[in-house]
C-alpha cells in the first residue's frame, strides 16, 4: 500500500470518509491484518502439523471433501449482497442492511435444510462414516452462524475498521486450532473437526456482535434489493464459478482419487496456499473497499495497485520457495510424517499456482472494486472451463500428481489478467512483481545448493531459515533501497498504534 501522494481530501458529497482517511486506514488495515493475524496463522500451521501427525490421510480427505460440499452451498447464501454493500458509493441506509439480512437468512436456512435432507445421499456416495456425516451437519450449522455475522462485518469493513474486524477471527482461530489438536491427540479422529467447527462458529458470532452491536429488522425493500443486485449478482456469479472451479472440483476428484488421494492433494494445497492465506488474503480484504473509495482516481489506483502487489509478492514469493526447500527435509525428520512424502511433487506443482496468484489475484480484486465485474466474470469462465477440462483428465491418467499438474497449467492462463488490467490502470509490473521475483530467485538458488551439503536434521532447517532470510533481505535492499526499511517501520508502528 506504501506511500501514496495525497490529492483532494474528499471523495465526493456521498462519501462517508475522506480519501486521506481511506489511505491511512488502508495502510493500517494491511499492517494490522498481516501483523496481528500472522501469529494466529502461525498457530494454524503448528496445529496443522500436529493434526497431520495424529490423523491419517483418509481422515483429512473426509474433512476436505465435506468442507468442499458445504463451501459449495455457502456461495448460494449471499447472491453478492454483502460485497454490494461494501462497494456501494453512496452511504448505506437501514433498508439496505435489513433487506440484505432478510434475503440472506432465507437463503441460508433453505440451503441448510437441503444439506440436512441430502446428507444420507452424500454419505452413501462418498462412503462416509457416521463421524463424517456428523461433520457435515456441524459445517451446515456453522454456515448459519457465519451468515449471522455478515452485517456487522460489512459495517466494519466499509469503515475500514480492521483492528476490530480481526479480533473475532483471532478468537475463532485460537478456539478452532487448540480444540482440534487437543481432541485429535485424545483420539477423537474426524470428530475433532466436528467439535472444533461448532466452537469456532459460536465464538466468532458472539465476538462480532460485542464489537459491532447491530440489531436486525424484518424489513424488505424491492427498490434497494434491485440496486444491490446490479452489482451483487455478477459478483456472486464470479464467486459461484470460483466455487465450481475449486470446491466443486475437490468434491468431484473425491470420486476419482478417493479419500486418501484427496488427503494428499489437500495436504499439498494447504502448505502451498499457506503464504496466500497469511499475506494475500489480508491485503485483498483491505484493498477491495479502499479501491472502491478511489475508483474514479486512476493515478491513485495505479500507485496503490503497484504497491499492494509488491507487498504481497515481497512476502509470498520467498515463503513459497522456503516451503519447497524445507518440505523434503521436514518430511524425513518429523516422526510419523513420512506418510506425506507422496505429496511432495504435488506441493511443487501447486506452488506454481500460488506464485502466479500472488501476482495476479489483486488485479481481479481491482476490477471488482471499480465495477468491471463483467471482465472478471469472463476471466472466471475461462479459468473454470480450463480447470474442468484439464484437472480431471490428468487426475484419471496420473492420479494425484496429474491433478496438481492440471492446477499448475490452469494458473499460467492468469497472465491474461495482467494484460487486461494494464490497459485500464498503468501499474508497474517490474516494481510490483519483478523485484520480488529476482530476490526470491537468488535466495532459492543459493538455498538449494546449500541444502545438498547439509545433513538431514533440525539444525539444518534452522541454518536454511536464517540463511534464506538474510539472503532475501540483502537482495531486496539492493533492488529496492532503504525505502523497504522505512515501509517496514511504518507497518510495525501501524500494528501497535491504537
Amino acid at each position: 500500500m506504501g506511500e501514496i501522494e495525497t490529492g483532494e481530501e474528499n471523495l465526493g458529497p456521498t462519501a462517508e470518509i475522506t480519501l486521506e482517511t481511506v489511505k491511512e486506514r488502508a495502510v493500517k488495515g494491511v499492517a494490522v491484518l498481516t501483523g496481528r493475524t500472522f501469529l494466529l496463522n502461525a498457530l494454524s500451521l503448528i496445529a496443522t502439523g500436529f493434526l497431520t501427525v495424529f490423523l491419517e490421510p483418509n481422515q483429512f480427505g473426509v474433512f476436505w471433501i465435506v468442507s468442499a460440499i458445504v463451501n459449495f452451498l455457502a456461495y448460494f447464501s449471499d447472491i453478492g449482497l454483502a460485497a454490494a454493500l461494501i462497494q456501494k458509493k453512496e452511504k448505506l441506509i437501514k433498508a439496505d442492511l435489513n433487506t440484505t439480512f432478510v434475503v440472506q437468512q432465507g437463503l441460508v436456512l433453505g440451503l441448510t435444510a437441503l444439506l440436512f435432507l441430502t446428507a444420507p445421499l452424500i454419505q452413501k456416495f462418498y462412503s462416509l462414516s457416521f463421524d463424517g456425516k456428523l461433520l457435515l451437519y456441524a459445517l451446515g450449522i456453522s454456515l448459519i452462524l457465519s451468515s449471522l455475522k455478515t452485517i456487522p462485518s460489512v459495517l466494519l469493513e466499509r469503515e475500514l475498521n480492521f483492528p476490530k474486524l480481526v479480533m473475532p477471527q483471532i478468537l475463532e482461530n485460537l478456539v478452532y486450532n487448540l480444540l482440534a489438536v487437543f481432541l485429535a491427540w485424545k483420539g477423537f479422529g474426524i470428530r475433532s473437526f466436528t467439535y472444533a467447527v461448532l466452537a469456532r462458529g459460536f465464538t466468532g458470532l458472539i465476538a462480532i456482535y460485542i464489537l459491532k452491536p447491530w440489531f436486525p429488522g424484518l424489513e424488505f425493500s424491492k427498490k434497494e434489493l434491485k440496486k444491490l443486485l446490479t452489482f451483487g449478482l455478477p459478483y456472486q456469479a464470479n464467486s459461484f464459478l470460483a466455487t465450481i472451479k475449486d470446491d466443486g472440483m475437490t468434491a468431484f476428484l473425491g470420486g476419482i482419487l478417493g479419500t486418501a488421494g484427496i488427503g494428499l492433494l489437500g495436504w499439498a494445497q494447504k502448505w502451498a496456499f499457506t503464504p496466500l492465506r497469511l499475506f494475500m488474503d489480508n491485503v485483498l480484504k483491505v484493498t477491495f473497499p479502499a479501491f472502491a473509495r478511489m475508483q474514479d482516481r486512476k493515478e491513485e489506483l495505479a500507485r496503490s495497485v503497484t504497491r499492494s502487489i509488491f507487498f504481497v509478492c515481497l512476502l509470498v514469493f520467498p515463503s513459497v520457495i522456503g516451503i519447497l526447500i524445507l518440505a523434503p527435509v521436514l518430511v524425513k525428520i518429523i516422526p510419523r510424517y513420512g506418510k506425506w512424502e507422496p505429496a511432495l511433487l504435488p506441493l511443487v506443482l501447486i506452488s506454481i499456482n500460488t506464485l502466479i496468484a500472488a501476482a495476479t489475484t489483486q488485479l481481479t480484486n481491482l476490477l471488482n472494486a471499480i465495477g468491471r465485474i463483467k471482465t472478471t466474470f469472463k476471466l472466471m469462465i475461462m479459468w473454470t472451463v480450463l480447470t474442468w477440462l484439464l484437472v480431471p483428465a490428468l487426475a484419471i491418467k496420473f492420479g494425484v500428481n496429474g491433478a496438481a499438474a492440471g492446477y499448475a497449467l490452469v494458473a499460467t492462463s492468469s497472465v491474461i489478467a495482467i494484460f487486461l488490467v494494464h490497459k485500464i490502470i498503468r501499474f508497474s509490473l517490474y516494481e510490483s512483481v519483478g523485484k520480488p521475483a529476482i530476490g526470491t530467485l537468488i535466495m532459492g538458488l543459493i538455498l538449494f545448493i546449500t541444502r545438498r551439503g547439509l545433513t538431514v536434521s533440525f539444525s539444518s532447517v534452522w541454518i536454511l531459515c536464517v540463511l534464506g532470510a538474510g539472503l532475501y533481505f540483502l537482495s531486496m535492499y539492493v533492488l529496492v533501497g532503504p525505502s523497504i526499511i522505512v515501509d517496514a517501520k511504518k507497518g510495525i508502528k501501524a500494528v501497535f498504534s491504537k
